[in-house]
């Protein structure tokens, strides 16, 4: 096989790894996600999926779907970790390695065949690492080339049954001579590039498979679809693809938002999210190394209506007051006697290669920076809910929540998990 390309993706990523933190769960129909009336399903369990229920549901009718569905409230910082760590277990058998996002990414595993064995061994020898050190399944697809690796992914994947997963071997390599008869039955919309528009007009043409796409002229495709779309979707359908496996490839923003349960009417209670919400954007900045200059904010009303605002500052930081000051001056534009469903914080203009620069005068700021570099080593030491702002604090005190723990929902119950 030339160049093996390997997609690994993890299976129910977000439920699997809440399924490790309550394994009173294992067997049982969990999501991850909201629970509330305006809640939306993030990830679902293979039991869960077996009611027809999947990711960006409302959780409404997630709920009407099944009715002893388990809700669990997510923990992205805790999702982040583990992913980390299952990223470094890739990179042991491979420096070529694409994150694509927290549960999938690309390897390139051309240059360690005389060191792990062939494609196929190598996506076993993963699948069993990352069970055995973290306990979590992944799929693995194999082929010549991304586009190709990321269907047999799919192919790899555990079976919805009636009653939960139903895996087979977890490993499909799809070979050069079968592409050709891999290709010809699928549905046009399995290819990247193609949405909702781009299928319609496909589907308008007579087009709803790969097999019939890639007996379409590529004149003909360009002159429906567009230059680009045209003469990209031509190529997919026959197997060609030439992009390389993009080591390290930085993130361009870092951002966080939340949809309440409740309009937010009252300033005080809008900054008390702005805090949990920059705090939530500055640890995932220090966890990168990064600094920002800009940060935007954004809020969605009740009646859906999106407003948002920006700020660009001369030099880059990540600290937290610098960034909620910055935050607060935006909230300054924000209407709030429509009520905000939705708040949300992210920054751009990412500075990895940052140089401190002196201050003479600012020992506040100095001391701000100290105490910031302790938050972060506490939360390294013990996970990144152990300690926070003082001014999220609603008038019930604070519960301080120990690193792994994490509410569950049981429709009209709340249990919390034993530390």
């Amino acid at each position: 096989m030339t160049t093996p390309i390997l997609h690994v993706d993890m299976d129910a990523f977000f439920a699997s790894v809440e399924l490790l933190r309550h394994p009173e769960l294992e067997g049982k129909p969990v999501v991850v996600g909201g629970s509330g009336s305006r809640g939306v399903v993030a990830a679902a369990s293979y039991e869960a999926r077996s009611y027809g229920i999947y990711s960006a549901m409302p959780s409404r009718r997630a709920r009407r779907l099944c009715k002893d569905l388990v809700f669990i409230s997510g923990d992205y910082e805790f999702y982040v970790e583990i992913s980390e760590r299952i990223m470094n277990i890739l990179r042991r058998f491979t420096p070529l390695v694409e994150p694509l996002s927290l549960d999938e990414a690309f390897l390139d595993v051309g240059g360690v065949r005389r060191v792990h064995g062939e494609p196929k061994s190598i996506a076993h020898k993963i699948r069993n690492s990352i069970y055995e050190e973290e306990g979590l399944r992944c799929s693995v697809g194999a082929s010549v080339n991304k586009f190709l690796a990321k269907l047999s992914s799919e192919n790899a994947k555990p079976k919805v049954g009636p009653k939960g997963p139903i895996y087979g071997d977890g490993v499909f390599l799809l070979n050069e001579s079968e592409i050709g008869t891999f290709l010809e039955p699928l549905a046009v919309n399995a290819m990247w590039g193609v949405g909702p528009k781009t299928h319609k007009k496909l589907n308008a043409l007579g087009i709803e498979t790969i097999g019939e796409l890639g007996r379409v002229s590529e004149g003909s495709l360009v002159s429906s679809l567009g230059k680009a779309t045209g003469q990209q979707l031509w190529r997919l359908a026959r197997g060609i693809d030439d992009r390389n496996v993009v080591v390290d490839q930085e993130a361009k923003s870092i951002g966080h938002e939340e949809t309440f349960s409740k309009d937010l009417i009252k300033r005080e209670d809008v900054e008390r999210e702005l805090v949990r919400l920059v705090d939530s954007v500055v640890w995932r900045l220090r966890k990168s190394k990064k600094k920002c200059r800009t940060i935007s904010l954004k809020v969605r009303y009740s009646d859906f209506s999106t407003f948002s605002r920006s700020h660009t500052s001369s030099e880059p930081t990540w600290s937290s007051s610098v960034l909620l000051e910055e935050a607060k001056r935006l909230l300054d534009d924000v209407d709030l006697n429509h009520g905000i469903r939705l708040l949300g914080v992210s920054v751009t203009n990412l500075d990895k290669n940052f140089a401190e620069q002196l201050r003479f005068s600012e020992d506040s700021y100095s001391d701000r920076e100290n105490t910031e570099g302790v938050v972060e080593f506490i939360r390294d030491r013990f996970g990144a809910a152990s300690i926070g702002p003082a001014s999220i604090l609603g008038s019930s005190g604070i519960r301080v929540k120990r690193k792994g723990e994490q509410p569950v929902s049981y429709t009209h119950l709340t249990l919390p998990t034993k530390a």
